[in-house]
């Protein structure tokens, strides 16, 4: 994407005998900007600040290229929520600085530890915080000249909107929409409150906004994110403001709608009677639950949770009887017996959701749970990780296999590069933590087709496009 083929041409031919600064000099002799690759990492609301990057990048005329090696500057949007994603954010910069490229920090992981980052790592030109992506042009600019770049505000408090320029980086059928950035709660293990400040939403007109821009480019799925969704609107409005979003996004053209991170406490009346009643909201709720167990939850700093899971859970599979749930636990949290886990186990088991992601607890240097007595080995994590997905998986496919014999909507993504079968996704599916459907037959990529579901396994279904009649 974007490249220019005089300027590769002209990298290639001389980038085993020229320095950097002979081919800096060169292009800009050639009035040509630098060229730059961003290396994305963590989860989808780091992929919409990558994508405001690429954005304004590509607007202020930048050269940007997927090819690492061809780059000028590498920008890795880093993060920095859990120990194994540190460590990948790790392994690529290290990778980077060994091929003696110029990199810049930015993201999660660029906020958390900063100056760490620079000591250790000669090779980062600069290093860009959480709430200061914005100013990624500005920054390029500055290193240019010459200069060492730190720009991290202390406190994020920044969020785009429509009038940001984005490439999405998603298949072309589907978009992220940040309605909201930042948290108020405080959990015990989290570090995102840290990382990327206090909540602040976005007006309900300006997400309708930019819902309308991306369905205009043939979006078919758009997928509402932030911290806690649920709570929306609170900081803007003096109240949540979900239910009123959806209703509003309702309107816009747009076959689905789904919602990420929703707490149960928050799915209020009207907030269900919203979904019952806007066509496009899939009732599809992601539900960051964490665990079951009072003691568990209180010392997660959730103690409200604990209350009322089973009658938000019972509530919710009445009010929406075709609801599809998601949810994500965390074991071996400081202290947790086995009568804990055993809790967890039948509280999946009575409920029979139908995704489930389970994390191994991650201590995280300033939280408050990095100090809690009772701290479990990897070990007893893992196999309590294990035992759990062995009691889900059963649910999972028989869930799956419910699925057998109907005919379904899927939004065809890709095109297997081998056996030339259609990829996509149900409804029941989100993108890349859920199922794929995988397609016989003739559709074009983004578009959404009824599919007769044959077959199907724990985590995938299978089936066959139903020709129009």
């Amino acid at each position: 994407m974007w490249v220019d083929p005089n300027l590769g041409d002209l990298k290639r031919s001389h980038q085993k005998i020229l320095p950097h600064s002979i081919e800096s000099y060169i292009d800009n002799r050639m009035g040509k900007k630098p060229t730059v690759a961003i290396s994305h990492l963590g989860c989808e609301k780091n992929r919409i600040d990558t994508e405001h990057m690429l954005g304004l990048l590509v607007q202020a005329g930048y050269q940007v290229d997927s090819n690492e090696e061809l780059a000028d500057y590498v920008i890795v949007n880093t993060c920095s929520f859990i120990e194994e994603a540190r460590k990948e954010s790790v392994r690529t910069l290290v990778e980077l600085a060994e091929a003696d490229k110029k990199i810049v920090i930015t993201g999660c992981m660029a906020q958390h530890f900063q100056q760490e980052l620079l000591d250790e790592l000669p090779e980062a030109v600069a290093l860009v915080g959480t709430g200061d992506y914005n100013r990624i042009v500005d920054v390029i600019q500055r290193v240019e000249t010459g200069e060492r770049v730190k720009q991290v505000s202390a406190e994020p408090t920044y969020i785009a909107d429509e009038t940001v320029p984005r490439y999405r980086t998603t298949t072309e059928g589907v978009a992220y929409l940040r309605v909201a950035e930042g948290c108020n709660y405080r959990c015990s293990f989290c570090i995102i409150p840290h990382l990327r400040g206090n909540q602040r939403s976005r007006t309900i007109e300006s997400i309708v906004a930019e819902a309308e821009q991306l369905a205009s480019e043939g979006v078919q799925e758009l997928i509402l994110i932030s911290q806690i969704t649920t709570n929306y609107g609170l900081d803007l409005y003096g109240e949540p403001k979900l239910a009123e979003l959806l209703r509003a996004l309702g309107k816009v053209d747009i076959p689905w709608i789904r919602m990420h991170y929703a707490y149960p406490t928050g799915l209020t009346p009207a907030v269900i009677q919203a979904i019952q009643e806007t066509p496009n909201v899939l009732p599809y709720l992601d539900l960051p639950l964490q665990h079951s167990h009072p003691e568990v939850l209180r010392a997660m700093n959730r103690p409200w949770q604990g209350q009322v899971n089973d009658a938000i859970i019972e509530r919710i599979k009445t009010a929406l009887p075709d609801a599809v749930l998601r949810t994500t636990f965390i074991v071996g949290f400081p202290g947790e017996t086995e009568e804990h886990i055993e809790h967890l186990l039948q509280f999946v088991k009575r409920h029979e959701f139908d995704h489930v992601g389970v994390f191994t607890f991650s201590s995280e240097e300033g939280t408050p749970a990095y100090t809690l007595p009772n701290q479990l080995p990897q070990d007893v994590m893992d196999a309590r990780r294990d035992a759990l997905m062995e009691v889900q998986q059963p649910i999972s496919l028989k869930k799956n296999q419910d699925e057998v014999g109907k005919v379904v909507d899927v939004l065809i993504e890709q095109e297997h590069p081998e056996t030339g079968k259609l990829i996509g996704r149900s409804a029941r599916f989100a993108p890349e933590i859920d199922g794929l459907v995988y397609v016989q037959g003739d559709a074009p990529l983004g578009t959404i087709v009824q599919v007769e579901i044959t077959d199907a396994d724990i985590y995938d279904l299978y089936g066959f496009v139903v020709s129009n009649p």
